[in-house]
């Protein structure tokens, strides 16, 4: 077992009581791995296919793998079939209660577990904002949301201060995944063992009940927050919790839909029924790492909220060359709503107005019109299924691991732009001349 804070091994044993020995055993044993299945894309069968899967109990498309398995890997993986994601993480948006035509904000979202898994409830109807403060975090959001296939989610890059003064009253449904000492993942990260001080939990309160407090003003008056953090510490959980409450009489805590530890009482000895119904989830209790989450719900009539939309600027020429290469070589019909010089996004409805914010994703990226032709995006190419495109390439599994490294590959037959397939998942595109197909799967993914 790694070296432990002795601080907080002493907090623990306070905590837990008769548990607190078989709570740190735990720590003797292998970290829990989990996946789950991207249904925007597949329904599983090749993952199942290829792995040895255990469901995860409060997750429908969530699972645990072998230690042995490596299925970062795996083509599927590269092909968005499944995230690779903690599995007491996936409990935080289960609980949330997301219905397709939400209009959903997840604050503090890199690398992108939970916004991908948003997205899977929301199923392309609605509206889903990823941010990230941190730019370089940002970038590597906006690269899962591709892998993934989402088409309705724009990613931001600001900090939650800004958000709140442009974006009120706009969401029905808000994640506060906020950042937290990370005591939940000594057993995962020891890492976060050597960056874990006493100053440290009491810094991230601060900061948690700020992003919260930035968090109500964009929520609509009947709308939902779920707060959650990857650490054990009292003070991130139940008195963040205790101290949104008092500062927020409309608010209470509503009780999740799977039945995980009840959040603590406070160590000042007053007493808030709303704290039992918080969860909290201890890898000796649950197969998973540590995590605690809280459902705000806001009582309020239904909101009436009106808020100016993004307004539409598109290059007319660029929008005509796509729509005639829609018309070529796409079963479905995307809307051109929006243009960064020449290239083309599909901007999701009902997205706010976004001046001054800095965009790093509008939406679903549909290609770039460039030398009087339009290319086609790597995004649209994630982002289709097999019905939807009116030619594909379907591929073994080591033709696609040629494919995923710029080769070229045999194209018998076919003319034109295919979409690339393993297993019925889409990989990228490749162009045909009949005998050939050349590889635009993008170079900065290729797997040498």
């Amino acid at each position: 077992m790694q070296q432990l804070p002795q601080e907080f091994l002493s907090r623990m044993k306070n905590m837990l009581g008769d548990e607190y020995d078989v709570f740190l055993k735990s720590y003797d044993k292998n970290k829990i791995q989990g996946l789950r299945i991207n249904t925007l894309k597949c329904d599983g069968k090749a993952v199942f296919d290829e792995f040895q899967l255990r469901a995860v109990p409060w997750c429908d498309s969530g699972y645990y793998f072998d230690a042995d398995d490596r299925p970062g890997k795996s083509v599927l993986h590269e092909g968005g079939a499944f995230y690779i994601q903690e599995p007491s993480a996936m409990a935080v948006v289960e609980s949330m209660g997301v219905q397709r035509g939400d209009a959903v904000l997840d604050l503090c979202a890199a690398p992108g577990g939970k916004s991908s898994q948003i997205a899977c409830k929301l199923q392309g109807d609605g509206l889903l904002i990823s941010n990230e403060i941190i730019p370089s975090r940002a970038k590597i959001l906006s690269q899962n949301i591709e892998r993934m296939g989402v088409r309705n989610c724009v990613v931001l890059s600001q900090s939650p201060d800004a958000l709140s003064v442009r974006l009120r009253g706009v969401f029905d449904k808000i994640l506060v995944d906020a950042p937290c000492s990370g005591e939940g993942m000594f057993r995962k990260n020891p890492l976060a063992v050597d960056e874990w001080s006493p100053e440290n939990v009491e810094n991230c309160k601060v900061r948690q009940l700020d992003i919260l407090d930035k968090a109500v003003k964009m929520l609509k008056s009947d709308g939902v927050i779920v707060y959650s953090t990857c650490t054990f510490s009292k003070q991130e959980n139940e008195e963040v919790i205790d101290e949104f409450l008092q500062n927020n009489e409309d608010f209470e805590v509503a009780k999740s839909n799977f039945e995980f530890c009840q959040g603590y009482t406070l160590d000042n000895g007053k007493f808030n029924a709303q704290l039992v119904k918080t969860n909290r989830i201890f890898p000796h209790k649950f197969g998973g790492e540590g995590h605690f989450f809280a459902v705000l719900k806001r009582n309020g009539e239904k909101s009436k909220t009106k808020y100016p939309l993004q307004a539409v600027k598109v290059d007319a020429k660029a929008v005509k060359e796509f729509k005639a290469w829609q018309n070529e070589n796409l079963n479905a019909q995307f809307d051109a709503n929006l243009s960064f010089g020449q290239t083309l996004y599909s901007m999701p409805d009902g997205t706010p107005r976004l001046d001054g914010l800095k965009v790093e994703r509008a939406g679903l990226q549909l290609g770039e019109y460039r030398k009087n032709r339009f290319e086609p995006s790597h995004a649209l190419a994630m982002a289709l299924k097999e019905g939807e495109v009116k030619r594909t390439l379907s591929l073994t599994k080591q033709d696609a691991e040629k494919y995923l490294s710029g080769q070229t590959l045999d194209a018998d037959g076919i003319k034109g732009w295919a979409l690339v397939m393993y297993n019925g998942v889409s990989l990228g595109w490749c162009k045909c001349d009949g005998t050939y197909a050349k590889n635009h799967y993008p170079k900065g993914l290729r797997k040498l």
